[in-house]
Formats: C-alpha cells, sequence, structure tokens
C-alpha cells in the first residue's frame, strides 16, 4: 500500500496516510478539522541498503560476483586506465 502526503489549505498542516490505491483521498483535516485536505504530488522512498547488488540474486545456485562493491572500484581504476589509453590514441 502506497503512503500518500496531504497538506490542509485552511491551516498548512501536512500528514501522511498508508491508504489502498482505490480507497478515497482524504478531505477533512485532522488538526483544524476543515475541508480543505489536499493530496499532495511526492516522490516515493526508495532506499538501497546493503553490500551492493550481486549477479546472482533471485538465481540458484553458483558463486556471488557483487556488482556494486569491491569488483566495482576495481573496475573503476582500469576505466581509468583505458581513458588515458584513448587519450593517448586521441
Amino acid at each position: 500500500m502506497p503512503i500518500y502526503e496531504y497538506q490542509c489549505k485552511a491551516c498548512g498542516h501536512r500528514l501522511e496516510k498508508l491508504q489502498r490505491m482505490s480507497a478515497a483521498p482524504l478531505t477533512d483535516c485532522p488538526a483544524c478539522e476543515a475541508p480543505e485536505l489536499n493530496r499532495l504530488v511526492s516522490a516515493a522512498g526508495f532506499r538501497l541498503a546493503g553490500g551492493g547488488w550481486y549477479e546472482t540474486d533471485f538465481k540458484t545456485g553458483g558463486t556471488k560476483k557483487n556488482l556494486a562493491g569491491d569488483s566495482g572500484g576495481g573496475g573503476a581504476s582500469s576505466g581509468g586506465g583505458s581513458a588515458s589509453g584513448d587519450g593517448a590514441a586521441a
């Protein structure tokens, strides 16, 4: 279920409400009780946490290769080497 953000036009009170997508929007402000509540358009909260993504995630068997962790750092240094190679060719 998504979290919707609302703001009251009358008093400026802001709130978040966990609602079903099919639920009707709220209209009455819980702070001033005026029927001036509007649903706001806001970005969804999204956070990736952990050591990184693995190419074997959601697959069975095999060893995990870290796509965003240590191997990404090694790839950046070899990417720098190819950049200097491009500079030598140009």
